[in-house]
């Protein structure tokens, strides 16, 4: 790193243009990254019961066992659709290259017409199911493009609303973007002064286009799913913004000890500089404890988090070289000065912390756990078509089902039947079908259908939807009926009760991971197991409140007119995750940077309630400059159409300004000052363990520190 560091800032013009041309072809090699990602999804484990049966009924039938594409015919307020738009219509979709079979009041029996007519009869669907094998983003494409001309007829279904999310992603990026860049160029401007803040745009850019790049690569792997670059925008500038503000700030303190040469650089990278890396390494391997899920949004959320913290750290120690070395002194910016004794306002408000330490941390863990309070009454949901944006069509289909359809208020549940070997005959098969048509949540079922020798496919409607806890004990009750034979039940309930149960089973060992990592993590800065512990604890309350907040906008169905969602009385469960992983990682994170200022301090003599309040004063100001630049990259996520996506964004966001303005300001001195020298506790081999391999930092002598301006 000393090497590098040298090579770097002895030759800055050009090394930046090594970065520039960097730059250049990440953004010539990734920047198509996008259109490369999945647009299905990934909310489903490929091994789940549900997907076996849909995988089984679509190899027997060479088509997917329910319709994926719904044509509305007939405009809303206006005249009745005629059975020759309707036939039409029907004719038209089935001549779509990937669509096996079309059903519409064109061509399905009389009795089986009436959902397919709207209660005023003024309004028709066309119901299209995909051929097995068939691309879905391909087929809605040209599904649309088919009727793109035609003001009659209206084009939804679940595939289409795949698709149109994914677009709505792409298009949500550049309104983020929008939102995103002034403002944090103004507060760039701010907190950084002067043409310093050109290092937190440049660090920006090479962190995204960097992070495209590997994405890139990774995609060629692993399939990635397309809601991962909102988290690579917004996760890649706050960090990117964060690492460079910290490098900045120590940079400025030893051009003011030392002189604007090559030891301030080298000192402001063997200590911040370790700093990032220790920080880098606690988001990453928080974010990568959610490939553990076998859910493909939470794989790709973790894998890009992982990603592009690792990137951002390596892009903050390449670049602020690079700008030392070039402008030196002129990065300086006027000291504000901190009070005729070099006491700034953070170094009282410690001081003033721990003169009553017990009844700061009580008083505010209390309001922290009040925060958290309505986490405890979240109720999952899953996602549906009312995260589909209002304005897309497939939306405007949705609701159009939902509110002029007959059969809206059931679900489909379809049980696929293998009787290979069991000699199972009609007998049994229907005898199997009166036993589900006997339990509580069913509306109707349908004859068993044969689709091979030895499989069979019964339907099954659902009273309710698919969120709703009648449908999902019904699944658990049909998979749990003694059968002859082998059955596998698929549906949106089952897919929801198969989602939480992989959650459920791959939750204790994410966790494990979680904190396990957090706290090695933590050790190896500090040497002890008492501040680990403590983080983990501060932590949880945190990200606690950080849900808490989402239950009680999302949940509770609040601030609609100006988020713009629709609320679905609940909380999507993998957004939950991902906001626990990115709260946690981000907290420590900012942890790693005071807790590493305060162990300098004290091991450079100062006593243990002044190295907390001097370490506190170095990095109060900074780490809350670093919450809102932060709050404000991500939190842009409020600003998408996709209600599961803003969830992440306010979710952290919150979390973030929390830790920082709470959890930083009060309750750590309040702790620290609580135990004192028990802070610094470990057993003697791990201590021994640490002295040989633990992160240590060098430090000004404590004589010098009144010279240091503050941040």
């Amino acid at each position: 790193m000393t090497s590098l560091t040298q090579t770097l800032s002895r030759h800055p013009r050009r090394s930046l243009a090594g970065l520039l041309l960097f730059v250049v072809l990440a953004g010539f090699f990734g920047g198509s990254v996008a259109g490369a990602l999945d647009d299905d999804g990934g909310f489903l484990p490929a091994d789940a019961e549900s997907a076996a049966a849909v995988e089984a009924i679509s190899a027997a039938t060479g088509e997917a066992p329910s319709p994926g594409v719904v044509l509305l015919v007939g405009e809303e307020d206006g005249p009745a659709a005629t059975p020759a738009q309707v036939e039409s219509a029907t004719e038209r979709l089935g001549a779509v290259d990937g669509i096996s079979s079309v059903v519409s009041a064109a061509n399905a029996p009389p009795g089986a017409r009436s959902g397919l007519v709207s209660e005023d009869g003024t309004r028709s669907l066309v119901l299209g199911t995909l051929a097995a094998g068939a691309d879905d983003g391909e087929v809605a494409d040209a599904v649309v493009e088919a009727y793109a001309d035609d003001p009659d007829v209206t084009v939804g279904g679940w595939t289409v609303g795949g698709t149109q999310l994914g677009e709505t992603v792409e298009s949500d990026l550049a309104r983020a973007e929008t939102f995103a860049f002034p403002l944090l160029i103004v507060l760039s401007l701010i907190f950084f002064g002067g043409r310093a803040a050109l290092m937190p745009l440049v660090v920006g850019i090479t962190t995204v286009l960097g992070t495209f790049l590997a994405l890139q690569g990774i995609n060629q792997v692993y399939g990635l799913s397309i809601f991962a670059l909102n988290l690579v925008i917004g996760l890649g500038l706050g960090l990117a913004i964060d690492y460079t503000l910290f490098l900045l700030t120590r940079y400025r303190e030893e051009v003011a000890r030392r002189g604007a040469g090559p030891d301030a650089i080298a000192v402001t990278m063997r200590t911040a500089g370790r700093s990032v890396v220790f920080s880098a390494a606690t988001v990453a391997v928080a974010m990568i404890t959610l490939t553990v899920f076998p859910l493909g949004f939470l794989k790709s959320m973790g894998i890009a988090g992982a990603v592009v913290a690792v990137v951002a750290a390596l892009a903050a120690l390449l670049v602020s070289p690079m700008v030392f070395g070039l402008w030196g002194a002129k990065l300086m910016r006027r000291s504000r000065g901190t009070g005729t004794d070099g006491q700034g306002r953070w170094y009282r408000l410690s001081h003033a912390v721990m003169r009553r330490p017990g009844a700061v941390a009580a008083t505010t863990m209390l309001v922290m756990l009040g925060l958290a309070l309505p986490a405890l009454s979240a109720v999952w949901t899953p996602v549906d078509e009312s995260v589909v944006p209002p304005e897309a069509s497939a939306r405007a289909v949705s609701d159009a089902v939902e509110a002029e359809f007959p059969d809206s208020g059931t679900s489909p549940m379809t049980v696929a039947i293998e009787t290979d070997g069991t000699g199972a005959g009609s007998a049994g098969l229907t005898s199997y079908a009166e036993q589900v048509a006997s339990l509580p949540g069913v509306a109707t079922v349908a004859e068993p259908v044969r689709l091979g020798p030895d499989l069979w496919q019964l339907d099954v409607a659902v009273t309710g939807e698919p969120d709703d806890a009648q449908a999902q004990d019904l699944v658990t009750e049909v998979r749990a009926l003694d059968a002859p034979f082998e059955t596998q039940v698929a549906g949106p309930a089952a897919d929801f009760v198969d989602q939480q149960q992989a959650i459920a089973d791959a939750l204790p060992l994410a966790a494990g991971l979680l904190v396990g990592l957090t706290m090695i993590v933590l050790w190896l800065l500090t040497g002890s197991v008492v501040l680990p512990i403590k983080a983990v604890i501060m932590n949880a309350l945190t990200v606690g409140a950080s849900l808490g907040a989402l239950v009680f906008v999302y949940q509770g169905g609040r601030f609609t007119d100006v988020l713009g969602y629709t609320p679905n009385g609940g909380i999507e469960p993998t957004d939950f995750l991902v906001a626990t992983a990115l709260v946690f990682a981000l907290s420590t994170d900012y942890g790693v940077f005071l807790l590493g200022r305060i162990k300098e301090l004290r091991d450079a003599g100062e006593g243990e309630r002044e190295s907390v309040s001097i370490g506190l004063q170095r990095t109060g100001a900074v780490v809350t400059a670093a919450a809102i630049l932060l709050a404000v990259a991500i939190g842009a996520f409020a600003t998408s159409s996709i209600s599961f996506i803003q969830q992440i964004g306010i979710a952290t966001a919150f979390g973030v300004l929390v830790d920082a303005f709470v959890v930083r300001s009060l309750l750590v001195p309040a702790l620290m000052g609580l135990l004192g020298k028990y802070n610094w506790w470990a057993p003697m081999p791990l201590r021994r363990l640490h002295d040989r391999i633990g992160f240590r930092e060098e430090s000004a002598p404590p004589a010098e520190r009144e010279l240091v301006p503050t941040p």
